[in-house]
Protein backbone atom coordinates (compact mmCIF):
# COMPACT_ATOMS: atom_id res chain seq x y z
CA UNK A 1 0.00 0.00 0.00
CA UNK A 2 1.09 3.26 -0.37
CA UNK A 3 1.17 5.67 2.73
CA UNK A 4 0.68 9.65 1.93
CA UNK A 5 1.55 11.85 4.37
CA UNK A 6 0.97 15.88 4.88
CA UNK A 7 3.77 17.48 6.44
CA UNK A 8 2.64 20.67 8.12
CA UNK A 9 0.76 19.99 11.31
CA UNK A 10 0.78 16.05 10.41
CA UNK A 11 4.19 14.79 11.00
CA UNK A 12 5.98 18.27 10.70
CA UNK A 13 5.16 20.81 13.94
CA UNK A 14 6.26 24.21 14.31
CA UNK A 15 8.33 23.98 11.21
CA UNK A 16 10.71 21.76 12.83
CA UNK A 17 12.38 18.22 10.81
CA UNK A 18 10.45 15.01 12.14
CA UNK A 19 11.43 13.67 14.97
CA UNK A 20 12.47 10.21 15.82
CA UNK A 21 9.72 8.44 16.88
CA UNK A 22 7.75 9.95 13.97
CA UNK A 23 10.87 8.63 11.67
CA UNK A 24 11.00 5.57 12.87
CA UNK A 25 6.96 4.93 11.84
CA UNK A 26 7.96 6.03 8.45
CA UNK A 27 10.87 3.22 8.48
CA UNK A 28 8.41 0.67 10.04
CA UNK A 29 6.03 1.55 7.14
CA UNK A 30 8.79 0.65 4.42
CA UNK A 31 10.01 -2.46 6.45
CA UNK A 32 6.55 -3.79 6.14
CA UNK A 33 6.92 -3.45 1.91
CA UNK A 34 4.59 0.20 1.38
CA UNK A 35 5.95 2.95 -0.16
CA UNK A 36 5.65 6.63 1.72
CA UNK A 37 4.81 9.72 -0.25
CA UNK A 38 5.21 13.15 0.85
CA UNK A 39 2.61 15.61 0.14
CA UNK A 40 2.77 19.27 1.23
CA UNK A 41 1.71 22.91 0.74
CA UNK A 42 5.40 23.60 0.88
CA UNK A 43 7.41 23.57 -2.34
CA UNK A 44 9.92 20.56 -2.92
CA UNK A 45 12.82 23.53 -2.27
CA UNK A 46 11.65 23.59 1.55
CA UNK A 47 9.98 20.10 2.14
CA UNK A 48 13.47 18.37 1.96
CA UNK A 49 15.01 20.44 4.87
CA UNK A 50 12.55 18.65 7.03
CA UNK A 51 12.58 15.50 5.88
CA UNK A 52 15.37 13.02 6.84
CA UNK A 53 17.29 12.38 4.25
CA UNK A 54 16.81 8.53 3.71
CA UNK A 55 13.73 9.60 2.76
CA UNK A 56 14.71 12.14 0.38
CA UNK A 57 14.31 9.25 -2.73
CA UNK A 58 10.70 9.09 -2.01
CA UNK A 59 8.23 10.63 -4.39
CA UNK A 60 6.93 13.89 -3.32
CA UNK A 61 4.06 16.63 -3.89
CA UNK A 62 5.00 19.54 -3.52
CA UNK A 63 2.61 23.31 -3.48
CA UNK A 64 -0.49 21.18 -3.16
CA UNK A 65 0.07 19.93 -6.43
CA UNK A 66 2.09 22.47 -8.59
CA UNK A 67 5.43 19.95 -7.96
CA UNK A 68 5.91 16.84 -8.41
CA UNK A 69 9.52 15.10 -7.33
CA UNK A 70 10.08 11.54 -8.60
CA UNK A 71 14.26 10.16 -8.99
CA UNK A 72 15.92 13.40 -8.07
CA UNK A 73 13.66 14.75 -10.79
CA UNK A 74 11.22 18.61 -9.99
CA UNK A 75 8.37 18.86 -12.37
CA UNK A 76 6.52 22.28 -12.17
CA UNK A 77 2.71 23.94 -13.19
CA UNK A 78 3.13 26.73 -13.12
CA UNK A 79 0.11 28.84 -13.03
CA UNK A 80 -1.35 30.38 -16.26
CA UNK A 81 0.65 33.38 -17.61
CA UNK A 82 -2.29 35.95 -17.54
CA UNK A 83 -3.25 34.77 -14.27
CA UNK A 84 -0.04 35.73 -13.32
CA UNK A 85 0.24 39.15 -14.87
CA UNK A 86 -3.48 40.01 -13.11
CA UNK A 87 -1.89 38.33 -9.80
CA UNK A 88 1.61 41.40 -9.97
CA UNK A 89 -0.91 43.81 -10.53
CA UNK A 90 -3.10 43.42 -7.77
CA UNK A 91 -0.18 43.10 -5.62
CA UNK A 92 1.51 46.14 -6.87
CA UNK A 93 -2.05 48.30 -6.53
CA UNK A 94 -2.57 47.36 -3.31
CA UNK A 95 1.08 46.97 -1.74
CA UNK A 96 0.08 43.42 -0.95
CA UNK A 97 2.68 41.30 1.25
CA UNK A 98 3.58 37.89 -1.15
CA UNK A 99 5.47 34.71 -1.42
CA UNK A 100 5.60 33.52 -4.87
CA UNK A 101 7.18 30.37 -5.54
CA UNK A 102 9.14 29.34 -8.63
CA UNK A 103 10.42 26.15 -10.05
CA UNK A 104 13.20 26.71 -7.53
CA UNK A 105 13.77 30.48 -6.47
CA UNK A 106 10.98 32.55 -5.22
CA UNK A 107 9.97 36.45 -4.27
CA UNK A 108 9.19 37.26 -0.99
CA UNK A 109 7.55 40.85 0.01
CA UNK A 110 6.31 39.40 3.79
CA UNK A 111 7.78 40.88 6.90
CA UNK A 112 10.89 38.70 7.96
CA UNK A 113 9.54 37.77 11.68
CA UNK A 114 6.51 36.31 10.04
CA UNK A 115 7.01 32.03 11.32
CA UNK A 116 6.50 31.11 8.18
CA UNK A 117 9.69 33.12 6.70
CA UNK A 118 12.00 30.86 8.70
CA UNK A 119 10.78 27.29 6.27
CA UNK A 120 11.61 29.58 3.06
CA UNK A 121 14.90 28.58 1.77
CA UNK A 122 15.95 27.39 5.46
CA UNK A 123 18.95 25.93 3.31
CA UNK A 124 19.95 28.82 1.20
CA UNK A 125 20.03 26.79 -1.97
CA UNK A 126 17.88 29.40 -4.14
CA UNK A 127 17.97 32.62 -5.34
CA UNK A 128 15.42 35.22 -3.54
CA UNK A 129 14.27 37.42 -6.44
CA UNK A 130 11.70 39.80 -7.25
CA UNK A 131 8.17 38.83 -8.50
CA UNK A 132 9.13 39.87 -12.53
CA UNK A 133 12.45 38.66 -12.36
CA UNK A 134 10.84 34.65 -11.68
CA UNK A 135 10.44 32.54 -14.53
CA UNK A 136 7.17 32.01 -13.81
CA UNK A 137 5.74 30.87 -10.64
CA UNK A 138 3.71 28.18 -9.54
CA UNK A 139 1.14 29.72 -6.52
CA UNK A 140 1.23 33.06 -4.61
CA UNK A 141 0.40 33.50 -1.14
CA UNK A 142 -1.05 36.68 -0.26
CA UNK A 143 -0.61 37.55 3.26
CA UNK A 144 -3.73 39.30 5.42
CA UNK A 145 -5.24 40.55 2.26
CA UNK A 146 -8.35 42.97 2.73
CA UNK A 147 -11.98 41.33 1.75
CA UNK A 148 -11.96 42.69 -1.42
CA UNK A 149 -9.36 41.53 -2.75
CA UNK A 150 -10.25 38.23 -1.94
CA UNK A 151 -13.55 38.83 -3.67
CA UNK A 152 -11.36 39.73 -7.01
CA UNK A 153 -9.44 36.30 -6.45
CA UNK A 154 -11.93 34.12 -6.64
CA UNK A 155 -12.98 35.41 -9.60
CA UNK A 156 -10.30 34.28 -11.00
CA UNK A 157 -9.75 31.13 -12.97
CA UNK A 158 -7.61 29.79 -9.89
CA UNK A 159 -7.72 27.54 -7.12
CA UNK A 160 -7.42 28.62 -3.55
CA UNK A 161 -6.91 27.74 -0.03
CA UNK A 162 -7.19 29.83 2.84
CA UNK A 163 -6.08 29.37 6.24
CA UNK A 164 -8.10 31.43 8.08
CA UNK A 165 -6.06 31.03 11.21
CA UNK A 166 -2.68 32.51 9.42
CA UNK A 167 -5.14 35.08 7.27
CA UNK A 168 -3.34 33.49 4.18
CA UNK A 169 -4.96 32.92 0.72
CA UNK A 170 -3.29 30.18 -1.27
CA UNK A 171 -3.67 30.96 -4.89
CA UNK A 172 -2.54 28.20 -7.22
CA UNK A 173 -3.55 26.72 -11.35
CA UNK A 174 -7.12 25.75 -11.62
CA UNK A 175 -8.22 22.61 -10.55
CA UNK A 176 -4.67 21.79 -9.08
CA UNK A 177 -4.87 19.69 -5.58
CA UNK A 178 -2.70 17.04 -4.03
CA UNK A 179 -5.08 14.36 -5.65
CA UNK A 180 -3.64 15.17 -9.16
CA UNK A 181 -0.57 15.58 -8.43
CA UNK A 182 -1.04 12.22 -7.14
CA UNK A 183 -2.45 10.84 -10.40
CA UNK A 184 0.66 12.24 -12.19
CA UNK A 185 2.65 9.91 -10.25
CA UNK A 186 0.26 7.28 -11.34
CA UNK A 187 -1.24 7.09 -7.29
CA UNK A 188 -5.17 5.98 -7.36
CA UNK A 189 -4.65 3.53 -4.20
CA UNK A 190 -3.27 4.90 -1.12
CA UNK A 191 -3.97 5.59 2.92
CA UNK A 192 -3.82 9.92 3.57
CA UNK A 193 -2.53 11.16 6.67
CA UNK A 194 -3.65 15.02 6.75
CA UNK A 195 -4.86 18.07 8.87
CA UNK A 196 -5.78 21.19 6.60
CA UNK A 197 -7.99 22.16 4.19
CA UNK A 198 -5.57 21.05 1.32
CA UNK A 199 -6.19 17.53 2.41
CA UNK A 200 -9.79 17.23 2.23
CA UNK A 201 -9.69 16.27 -1.22
CA UNK A 202 -7.33 13.18 -0.65
CA UNK A 203 -9.20 12.36 2.41
CA UNK A 204 -12.46 11.81 0.77
CA UNK A 205 -11.02 9.41 -2.09
CA UNK A 206 -8.24 7.91 -0.21
CA UNK A 207 -8.39 3.55 0.67
CA UNK A 208 -8.47 5.19 4.37
CA UNK A 209 -7.68 8.80 5.64
CA UNK A 210 -6.33 10.38 9.39
CA UNK A 211 -6.59 14.06 10.29
CA UNK A 212 -4.43 14.77 12.60
CA UNK A 213 -5.64 17.16 15.49
CA UNK A 214 -9.25 17.57 16.37
CA UNK A 215 -9.88 20.43 13.16
CA UNK A 216 -12.81 20.73 11.36
CA UNK A 217 -11.46 19.18 8.18
CA UNK A 218 -11.86 15.80 10.18
CA UNK A 219 -15.23 15.53 9.37
CA UNK A 220 -14.03 14.35 5.81
CA UNK A 221 -11.43 11.86 7.25
CA UNK A 222 -12.09 7.95 8.44
CA UNK A 223 -10.71 9.15 11.80
CA UNK A 224 -8.90 11.17 13.92
CA UNK A 225 -5.64 11.10 16.17
CA UNK A 226 -3.72 13.45 18.69
CA UNK A 227 -0.60 14.57 17.49
CA UNK A 228 1.06 12.40 20.30
CA UNK A 229 -0.95 9.59 18.57
CA UNK A 230 0.09 9.70 15.42
CA UNK A 231 3.55 7.67 14.79
CA UNK A 232 1.72 4.67 17.09
CA UNK A 233 -1.41 4.83 14.33
CA UNK A 234 1.38 4.81 11.03
CA UNK A 235 2.85 1.63 12.75
CA UNK A 236 -0.85 0.04 13.48
CA UNK A 237 -2.15 0.83 10.12
CA UNK A 238 0.93 -0.27 8.34
CA UNK A 239 0.48 -3.80 10.23
CA UNK A 240 -3.47 -3.60 9.45
CA UNK A 241 -2.47 -2.90 5.58
CA UNK A 242 0.51 -5.41 5.63
CA UNK A 243 0.51 -9.40 4.42
CA UNK A 244 3.86 -9.67 6.96
CA UNK A 245 4.01 -10.32 10.56
CA UNK A 246 3.70 -7.69 12.44
CA UNK A 247 5.85 -7.02 14.99
CA UNK A 248 5.43 -3.50 16.61
CA UNK A 249 5.27 -1.85 19.51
Amino acid sequence: MIFVFDLDGTICFQGQPLDQEITAALKFCEELGHEVIFASARPIRDMLPVIPKDFHSCRMIGSNGAFTFFEGKVEVEFLDAAIQTQIMNLIAQHGLSYLADSDWDYAYSGSEDHPMYRGINSEKKAKRLAIEQLNGFSKVLLFDPPSHVKEFVHTLSVTTFEYADEKIIDICSNDLNKVKGLSRLGVQQYIAFGNDVNDVLMFQQAQHSVCVGMHEVGEHAAERVAQKEVARKIKHLAGQWSSKPVFAN
